[in-house]
């Protein structure tokens, strides 16, 4: 319980930014990549890294709202993003998208890990046969990262802070659920839990890869950081009913304020110092639940991550 009212108090009482986009840095000769780019936070994480001169990639899976996007930030920041297409619930999707990225940019400086899913109906599942949330949610922004490192070490090397960065849209719901270890796959487990409970578990999820990331690459001039945007009007609860949606659109915050906390931890030489944290709006130190720090928990995570994924990357090169 303790922990459930730490979410909403972060959520619902955050005190008023110190940060603003004004902030930010030039990013000149920046390579950013934004999933869910196109949208609700994502587009605004996108638009200020264009109006600071960085080249934006925006990912994601519908190329008509990329472009409608792209154009719409051309208008407003006189820069032009760039659109990569990928669909999150799907590994073969993922890797395509890594590959085809992977062959324009060298260097890659800043991932915004932002493109999730919520409230799905729990009948969906990933291409793979994963839970839809926590496939989408943390199986396939693990892959994606994992197959872009390597262009993540070259932008550390040539970043003027010498560092790259991998920034994780966190949630207060991080804070709702453990994880449920038997419910990733569709089993029986998995069929007894309400939608919301396989939300809230995918972003706890996420935010321990997070930290495990920094665990395993901080050495390397990886900073990852965890960062949660508060509770923002979002394309993220289009799958509430109505009314749902229009009481819950009373309480949020406007969505440029969602942008915050993941643009202060991708561009300010202050976030260097918190890597592997966990971020609460607009850009504060908070903790998380005590498995996002627990090591044996995030080495069991990356361990089943890795397993998955190479069990499908196998099955894959044995059908050509």
């Amino acid at each position: 319980m303790n922990y459930i009212l730490t979410g909403l108090r972060e959520n619902l009482r955050p005190p008023n930014p110190t940060f603003s986009v004004d902030h930010i840095p030039d990013l000149r000769g920046r390579v950013c990549v934004v999933t869910g780019g196109y949208t609700g936070i994502g587009k605004e994480i996108s638009k200020a890294l264009l109006e600071h001169s960085a080249k934006t990639y925006v990912a994601g899976r519908s190329p008509s709202k990329a472009r409608a996007a792209i154009q719409s930030l051309k208008e407003s920041t006189g820069r032009e993003a760039l659109f990569l297409e990928v669909d999150f619930s799907s590994l073969a999707s993922v890797r395509r998208a890594a590959q085809e990225l992977l062959a324009c940019e060298s260097d890659i400086h800043a991932l915004y890990l932002n493109a999730a899913i919520m409230g799905v109906p729990i009948e969906q599942l990933t291409t793979e046969g994963y839970d839809l949330h926590f496939g989408t949610n943390v199986i396939g922004p693990w892959y994606f990262t994992k197959l872009l490192m390597p262009a993540l070490l070259r932008g550390r090397a040539s970043s003027p802070d010498q560092h790259a960065r991998v920034i994780t849209t966190s949630s207060a719901g991080a804070y709702m659920s453990s994880l449920h270890w038997d419910t990733f796959t569709d089993t029986p487990a998995r069929r007894k839990l309400h939608p919301g409970i396989l939300y809230f578990q995918s972003k706890l999820g996420a935010t321990i890869v997070s930290h495990e990331l920094a665990r395993r690459y901080g050495e390397q001039g990886i900073v990852s950081i965890a960062a949660n945007p508060g509770d923002i009007k979002s394309e993220i609860y289009r799958n509430r009913p109505a009314f749902a949606q229009w009481f819950t659109n009373l309480m949020l915050w406007p969505t440029p304020m969602g942008a915050l906390c993941p643009l202060f931890a991708g561009t300010t030489a202050e976030a260097l110092q918190y890597n592997g944290e966990y971020l609460a709006p607009w850009g504060r130190l908070a903790r998380c639940r005590d498995e996002v720090y627990d090591s044996e928990v995030g080495r069991r995570l990356w361990d089943w991550l890795e397993g998955q994924v190479a069990r499908h990357e196998m099955s894959d090169s044995e059908s050509l």
